[in-house]
């Protein structure tokens, strides 16, 4: 079997592993199980568990990546509304798969790995730079760190169930609208 086979299918099994059973379940020996190798296979092509899990994390980064272009697309004209169905997603995301998530932000897995995961990331945020920039915002790239700093902080904190209990609020949809007008000012929608 090719290399790069073996290490798609290491990396398909721990992406799907953690969207069964979290980050706790994910061991090289499960992975490696679930790939159908044996359990010294995954050191072959991953030094350390870190860069197998940062691999993975990999595979989200590029999942969110996805979902945030077709979204864009859609809402390609109106930067408000664009910002609106970017924070959407990006909440939706984390709801959706809360292990993969929580995994594309573990700080030991973003440095050296040689997976490149802040690079992974980069594309994301030059998103939310453009965005800005089309809108006529000053010092876009501060701006776009501030609000992808909100965006994670209302998934984090929804995810937790803390948003709902100090706000109130059913749906995160309010809070999304106010980081958006914190950026860009009133939005009507």
């Amino acid at each position: 079997m090719p290399s790069g086979e073996l290490e798609r299918r290491l990396v398909a099994a721990g992406v799907e592993l953690l969207a069964e059973a979290g980050t706790d379940a994910l061991s090289l020996r499960e992975i490696a199980r679930r790939a159908g190798v044996s359990h010294g296979a995954p050191r072959r092509y991953f030094p350390t568990r870190q860069a197998l899990l940062a691999a993975i994390a990999r595979e989200g980064y590029r999942a969110l990546g996805e979902l945030v272009e077709a979204t864009i697309g859609d809402h390609a004209a109106e930067p408000r509304e664009a910002l609106l169905a970017l924070g959407r997603r990006y909440v939706e995301f984390a709801r959706h798969e809360p292990g993969m998530f929580a995994l594309m932000f573990r700080h030991d897995l973003l440095t050296g790995n040689n997976i490149g995961l802040r690079e992974e990331s980069t594309p994301l945020f030059g998103v939310l730079v453009e965005i800005l920039k089309r809108a006529g915002q000053a010092r876009p790239t501060a701006r776009a760190g501030a609000l992808w700093a909100a965006l994670h902080g209302i998934a984090q904190l929804w995810h937790w169930g803390t948003l709902q209990v100090v706000t109130g609020l059913d749906d995160p949809e309010p809070l999304l609208v106010a980081a958006v007008e914190t950026h860009l000012g009133k939005v009507t929608a």
